[in-house]
């Protein structure tokens, strides 16, 4: 179980400021960095709770939204987050864009820096775009997801409801359970908790798990009760079959029955917290039931997604030493 400290690690930083310009991934992200953004994001939930939920911070930053992936959660937190600083708002979707018409990424992306943007937030089905978008245009980049390869701020939000929980990351003890061949949201969540000293334990099919991922500092089993034992966290990820070439196991059902958490596995562990980076198959990944259960913290996860995302813009909108727009 995660050791218990007496001056918790989850809500004290040394740093003021980020190192990185952008947040392309977690993998070269400090320890401090994560918990700067952890912290500034518990000062922007308090601003949620306000009647009056807008702040000034942002006020005359334009970001513009580009999705070129379908998505439904982390554009609206994205926006949300925007509208809460009070951030001019573009939207880009490439569905009815220019985009299919044959328009490349660099010409739409150049297109709309010519408009005078000063942050980009983009999700793209290739790994990489965030990365390479940086070489287009002098914008911030935000990587919203990208392909398989990382989705940081998920797992920034994932981050900050742990810590809710837990006084300290040292010695935490998370199971991510599924498609971790296929899953963005995995690789940042190993690299995030394992830079602040979680215990990360991987379970799935072989199948659905890359071969020697252990180099990344993580353990592997393909037994569920195994994954659960001694767990403090269990995080069930979507199986995400537009992403799979050809099945990789042989139906939902048999995948259920030996790694969908049910009721009797939070019967057996009273203590276990579930978390699901959502969309939800219910009966698949989790039972109905443990969707509902009193210990799954899923829905906590979408409030933290606007917190998170407005600690990250604001972070790494703010020029160096402005410190009288922070929230509070």
């Amino acid at each position: 179980m995660a050791e218990t400290i007496d001056t918790a690690d989850t809500a004290t930083t040394s740093i003021s400021a980020l190192e990185h310009r952008h947040l392309l991934g977690l993998a070269t992200y400090s320890a401090e960095e994560i918990q700067l953004i952890l912290q500034t994001a518990r000062e922007f939930r308090e601003v949620l709770e306000r009647p009056i939920k807008r702040v000034p911070t942002l006020r005359g930053v334009t970001v513009v939204n580009l999705f070129f992936e379908p998505s439904t959660r982390t554009r609206i937190s994205f926006e949300l987050a925007e509208k809460r600083l009070s951030a001019d708002t573009v939207n880009f979707s490439a569905s009815g864009s220019s985009v299919s018409k044959g328009e490349t990424l660099k010409d739409t992306a150049q297109n709309i820096e010519a408009m005078k943007i000063d942050m980009a937030v983009i999700r793209h089905k290739s790994p990489g775009a965030p990365h390479w978008l940086t070489r287009c245009v002098d914008a911030v980049v935000i990587n919203a997801g990208d392909g398989a390869h990382e989705h940081p701020t998920q797992a920034l939000l994932d981050l900050l409801t742990m810590s809710e929980h837990f006084s300290s990351f040292k010695g935490l003890n998370v199971s991510i359970l599924g498609d971790i061949t296929h899953s963005r949201v995995a690789r940042s969540n190993i690299f995030a908790l394992t830079t602040l000293g979680a215990n990360v334990t991987l379970c799935g099919p072989k199948t659905l798990i890359p071969y020697d991922i252990e180099h990344l500092g993580v353990r592997v089993t393909h037994r569920l009760d195994e994954a659960l034992e001694g767990c403090d966290v269990a995080m069930a990820l979507r199986i995400q079959l537009e992403r799979q070439g050809s099945s990789l196991f042989p139906s939902l059902r048999e995948y259920h029955d030996h790694f969908g958490i049910t009721l009797d596995h939070m019967v057996r562990h009273p203590d276990l917290l579930i978390m699901h980076p959502g969309p939800v198959n219910r009966g698949v990944e989790l039972a109905s039931e443990v969707v509902d259960h009193e210990r799954a913290i899923i829905l906590n996860q979408v409030t933290n997604g606007v917190a998170i995302r407005m600690a990250v813009l604001y972070l790494l909108a703010e020029p160096p030493g402005e410190e009288e727009s922070r929230p509070g």
